[in-house]
């Protein structure tokens, strides 16, 4: 493997694009490091979860470009990029990552307003007299 593998993630309105090399286990978001981006455990977690399931921890270098949405979107969109990267370089890992759930694209997103509505489904205040 020469050449870096490329997938992309999404959640939400983010939108993750992930490149893996072979390495020590660096991680880079946004030309920074996973630590200084997050600042939380919960998203550094989730962000190693495929990393862990296939027992690749500290095999590859992860370089990722994420934009849109917050902070906890942004850790998921890189956790299914990382997903579908890990299963460009190895197909056996599939069953491993569909069993978990990260390889399914979460498709929900917030509801648009509507006319005449004060949100997405709340109404006005009714008022019998």
């Amino acid at each position: 493997m020469t050449e870096p593998i490329y997938a992309t993630g999404k959640r939400k309105t983010s939108v993750a694009r992930v490149w893996l090399t072979p390495g020590e286990g660096k991680f880079t978001i946004n030309e920074r490091a996973l630590k200084e981006y997050f600042g939380r455990e919960t998203c550094e977690m989730v962000v190693h979860q495929p990393f862990e399931l296939t027992g690749t921890r500290n095999q590859f270098d992860v370089k990722v470009n994420v934009q849109g949405g917050g902070i906890s979107g942004q850790s998921i969109a890189i956790r299914h990029g990382v997903s579908k990267a890990l299963l460009q370089y190895n197909q056996d890992f599939k069953d491993t990552l569909k069993k978990a759930g990260l390889l399914t694209r979460d498709s929900r997103i917030k509801e648009r307003k509507k006319y005449g509505r004060r949100g997405a489904r709340r109404r006005p205040q009714y008022s019998k007299r």
